[in-house]
């Protein structure tokens, strides 16, 4: 697991293996920024992860420029590995949280230019997350939300989906509210 680009670009971070996740590969990751690269300028932008795990995502956005960063993840371990991360790193732009991500949509009360999910692949629930984030407003007028899923989860019914791409197992339904 590596910092693709940026300022840190190329960094490996090395996750303590008792950590419950199962981070984004970097063949997946590279093809999301890939993506990402083409539509939107990472400056400046507000950038909210979801089920961040060892920060493998948000490190990247703060690497690349994102003004605010914040990681949200519901075990301990987790967030304190981010949070060491992001120290080591100075990026100064990562905030961290230990919540339930559901209880934490469902009191939110600011939005994002960028929201990324990276749930649990049997996690029942998935698309509750499409519809917290669009019930409660947690994205900005010209934001966009990405969910990673695992290939039996289908989202391309849900309002403002724009595209789905493939990398192996790893899959990325994108959404914004223009549609």
């Amino acid at each position: 697991m590596r910092i693709i680009g940026g300022i840190h670009g190329g960094k490996a971070l090395l996750a303590p293996k008792n950590l419950p996740t199962r981070p984004t590969t970097d063949f997946a990751k590279e093809g999301l920024f890939n993506i990402l690269n083409n539509r939107i300028e990472f400056e400046g932008k507000t950038v909210l992860d979801l089920f961040a795990g060892t920060g493998n995502i948000s490190l990247e956005f703060a690497s690349r420029g994102a003004s605010r960063v914040l990681s949200i993840d519901s075990h301990f371990a987790c967030v304190k590995y981010i949070k060491e991360m992001a120290r080591q790193l100075d990026l100064q732009t990562v905030l961290t949280e230990k919540a339930d991500v559901f209880k934490f949509m469902a009191g939110h009360q600011a939005s994002y230019d960028i929201i990324f999910a990276d749930p649990p692949y049997d996690l029942s629930n998935i698309a509750d997350i499409h519809q917290l984030v669009f019930d409660k407003k947690l994205l900005n007028e010209d934001g966009l939300l990405i969910i990673e899923h695992g290939p039996r989860t289908k989202l391309e019914d849900k309002a403002g989906f724009t595209e789905h791409r493939k990398y192996g197992n790893v899959n990325f339904s994108f959404f914004s509210l223009k549609g």
